[in-house]
């Protein structure tokens, strides 16, 4: 019976932690576990099978971080891994009822914008993996252990374009239910499920108790199999090995709980053993199974913020459009990304929750903008974006490169168009917009449209694309040509909502083409609009009183708890002064004029924070005093919103990044006075681990509150930092590690300091390390992220 005919029906059982009985087994620190699938095949096929016979239903390869930045000789590691996977389950007995999964791991690198790996490069990277694991005879991809919901869209890519087999993903989630990169539990179910994986998940990062919240949140938005594997508990060190604090019983009785949620597939992670798993498996099989329940929401996202179409309307920003906008066009035809980037922000500050991204005009090479505006745009903003394109190639990359699950407008009733759009929408994902006309045009009845949107709809179900994303355009006509034109619009938009109990959009300001005072007629069209069911509105929310009638409407219609958004928007209203002063925030990018340095820096503008400097340089102004006044203090602003989960990786590093450009102008400024640092820093990840992610993100904010940082890399020997902090006179070395297979190596580290230096602190982190372990191998400190580490320096050197 195949895998993907037992998901969802029947209880099925992972296996449980590789590195952690591999340590036990004799792997010592830094050596890479991968390479035992060469020398030491006969160990691995013994850890293969013990799960087999504990009762595995599902058992990984010993792959998870075989990839081309570690070996040269993927292809070879993979395919061994998977026979000797194969050849345990035959020798427990297990061919009929037990799958080997391709094990795949994150490549230990960040993604562009922020990082250096390129999206298509991490597809390829995945591709090898999976390719090979595959013709070795594989059943299933596991993809695992993912923080940063891009890298897992490319592995999943990956996985779909070199085979068939089922595709399971699991995450690992802090205590918020955030990953390392902002996304939230019900965004990244949505993008996965628009991916189409076959099963999805938690792994790792925490014990069952600590992972019991974030499963519950997982089962109520997720409409496909939920897979749960947790660590046993937390490690610690005892007597120079790592230990975990959770037992066979106690695993066994907390996943029992987790299987009452209502999840299928249960297994384990660091620390867990086949004792751990068959203690699990004869307790779990006697909880009742529960089938997944198809959930109806809908969720459009980005890389952190995920916006439900329901009851509450949702503005989608139409600003960043050539039509009728020339400067716009002008900007397009320059490539001034810049121009774009400020819409987009002026945009967000006026209240828009999605942003409409239409890039296309004759002269310019719209694929390659369409690509190039996704990726700027969301290194700014976390609003999640509408791609807005007829040209196929441009929605395609567009598609595959977005992080998220868009929006895509879209689709018609052409037989022609169908066939083109929606096969890209069914393997990206994507809530897609459907206007109701066909080849005989746009039908002037609401009947004759909701005819047309009835057959979208039964398009989308051959696609395999849910109805609950599909939004159907109630097609706004100027009222000017056509009397009964908003009449018919309204009656589409009841009839979606009545009829289909669907979804629906307008394009609300076409209602008052060549009118004068369009805003009036606009803002009135849209109130009707809404109280008819109007889920989405496209408009400018830079329109005072466009966004009056959405916030009142809000307000009256108990869709703004607590009256915030109306209260925080017209506070300081005064009667007879209008609305178009008040519904926007104070900022420069609202005004529409430049955004200040410190917006600038905020914000991530890159190429406009090079621009205010050299602005505020030539004025003469003091190049201290405007790194003291103007660019610590929007650092430090980033970072405290960062330590207070108001914003994400990606905008901390693209903040960063804006900081280290007007650095970098003041820095070429006083090229002729002497440079002052605060202190110097030694940066290194582990010995036998090849995880940068964590050490790069805080040599980034080091390096920008003033740091020298010697970085010496990944897979750093402790004997070399050693050597390294005594000849440079070190006061604090920074260590990171994300695999429990590499605690050793960090302590080893720790332990020759102290012997050979023992006036250098010393400051740890990474996936793997709590405030225990760390005391517990004789660090210093332990900071749970960047900002963390810049701190404890900056106490360090008496700052």
């Amino acid at each position: 019976m195949s895998l993907r005919d037992r998901l969802g029906k029947e209880w099925l059982f992972c296996d449980g932690g590789t590195g952690s009985i591999l340590q036990k087994m004799g792997l010592k620190g830094g050596e890479l576990p991968e390479l035992w699938n060469l020398t030491r095949p006969d160990d691995i096929r013994s850890l293969n099978r013990s799960y087999f016979e504990a009762g595995s239903n599902i058992v990984n390869t010993n792959t998870f971080g075989a990839n081309r930045f570690k070996f040269d000789n993927v292809s070879e590691i993979v395919s061994r891994g998977v026979v000797l996977c194969r050849e345990a389950r035959k020798e427990a007995g297990r061919e009929n009822d037990a799958y080997v999964a391709i094990d795949v791991g994150p490549t230990g690198k960040l993604l562009e914008p922020m990082g250096d790996l390129k999206f298509n490069e991490a597809v390829d990277v995945f591709s090898e993996i999976i390719k090979a694991g595959y013709e070795a005879g594989g059943d299933l991809v596991l993809i695992e252990t993912m923080s940063d919901s891009y890298e897992a869209k490319a592995a999943v890519i990956a996985a779909h374009e070199v085979c068939d087999l089922p595709v399971i993903v699991t995450m690992v989630y802090d205590e918020s239910g955030r990953l390392l990169t902002g996304g939230s539990v019900e965004g990244t179910v949505a993008m996965l499920e628009g991916l189409k994986v076959d099963a999805l998940g938690i792994n790792c990062g925490f014990g069952p108790q600590q992972m019991l919240p974030i499963a519950e949140r997982i089962v109520k938005c997720c409409s496909l199999p939920v897979v749960v594997n947790p660590n046993a508990g937390l490690p610690r060190t005892e007597n120079g090995e790592t230990v975990y604090d959770v037992d066979p019983d106690e695993f066994s009785r907390i996943m029992e709980q987790i299987a009452k949620l209502g999840v299928h597939v249960m297994g384990g992670c660091c620390g867990t053993t086949p004792e751990h798993i068959s203690k699990m498996i004869s307790t779990v099989k006697g909880v009742p199974f529960t089938a997944p329940v198809i959930k109806n929401d809908t969720y459009v996202t980005s890389f952190s913020t995920c916006v439900k179409i329901g009851r509450r309307p949702v503005i989608i920003g139409e600003r960043i459009n050539p039509t009728g906008k020339k400067k716009l066009q002008q900007a397009l035809r320059d490539n001034d990304i810049d121009y774009i980037l400020t819409e987009a922000l002026k945009q967000e500050e006026a209240g828009a929750d999605i942003l409409d991204v239409n890039v296309g005009l004759p002269e310019i090479d719209e694929p390659v903008m369409m690509e190039n505006a996704v990726l700027k745009i969301q290194s700014v903003t976390g609003l999640p974006l509408q791609l807005d394109t007829t040209d196929i190639e441009a929605l395609e990359r567009g598609l595959r490169i977005y992080n998220g699950k868009p929006m895509v407008n879209s689709v018609n009733g052409k037989a022609e168009i169908i066939e083109s759009v929606m096969p890209l929408v069914a393997k990206y994902g994507g809530v897609l917009v459907g206007l109701p006309l066909d080849e005989d045009g746009i039908p002037s009845t609401s009947e004759g449209r909701l005819a047309v949107a009835e057959r979208i709809y039964e398009a989308a179900d051959r696609y395999g694309i849910p109805r609950k994303d599909i939004v159907i355009d109630g097609l706004a006509m100027t009222i000017s040509s056509d009397p009964d034109s908003a009449i018919t619009t309204l009656d589409t938009v009841k009839g979606i909502r009545d009829r289909f109990s669907g979804h629906s959009i307008l394009g609300v300001s076409n209602i008052s083409f060549g009118l004068p005072a369009r805003e009036l007629i606009n803002s009135y069209f849209l109130s009707m609009a809404m109280l008819n069911g109007l889920s989405c509105a496209i408009i400018n929310p830079c329109n005072g009183p466009m966004m009056a009638s959405f916030r009142s409407f809000n307000a009256l219609m108990n869709l703004d708890p607590n009256l915030e958004e109306y209260i925080g928007a017209y506070k300081d209203y005064v009667a007879g002064s209008g609305v178009s002063s008040v519904s926007v925030k104070n900022t420069a990018s609202s005004s529409g004029a430049e955004l200040s340095l410190a917006e600038a820096i905020e914000r991530g503008v890159t190429g406009r924070a090079a621009e205010a400097i050299k602005e505020e340089l030539s004025t003469g102004r003091d190049s201290l005093e405007i790194i003291d006044t103007e660019l610590i203090p929007a650092l430090d602003r980033v970072g405290k919103g960062y330590e207070a989960g108001t914003i994400f990786l990606p905008q901390l590093l693209m903040s960063a990044d804006a900081a280290k450009a007007a650095f970098a102008v003041i820095k070429e400024a006083m090229s002729d006075k002497p440079r002052t640092t605060k202190g110097q820093v030694i940066l290194a990840t582990v010995k036998g681990d090849i995880h940068d992610i964590g050490k790069n993100i805080v040599k980034v904010m080091l390096e920008n509150y003033g740091y020298d940082v010697i970085d010496l890399g990944k897979d750093v020997p402790p004997e070399v930092i050693v050597d390294c902090a005594m000849e440079n006179n070190i006061s604090v070395v920074g260590l990171s590690a994300l695999m429990t297979t590499t605690v050793a190596s960090m302590e080893e580290t720790i332990r020759l300091l102290r012997e050979k230096k023992p006036d250098t602190k010393v400051v740890v982190g990474g996936a793997v390390m709590t405030q225990e372990y760390a005391d517990k191998i004789g660090a210093d400190a332990y900071a749970k992220d960047a900002m963390g580490t810049v701190r404890y320096c900056d106490s360090v050197f008496g700052v």
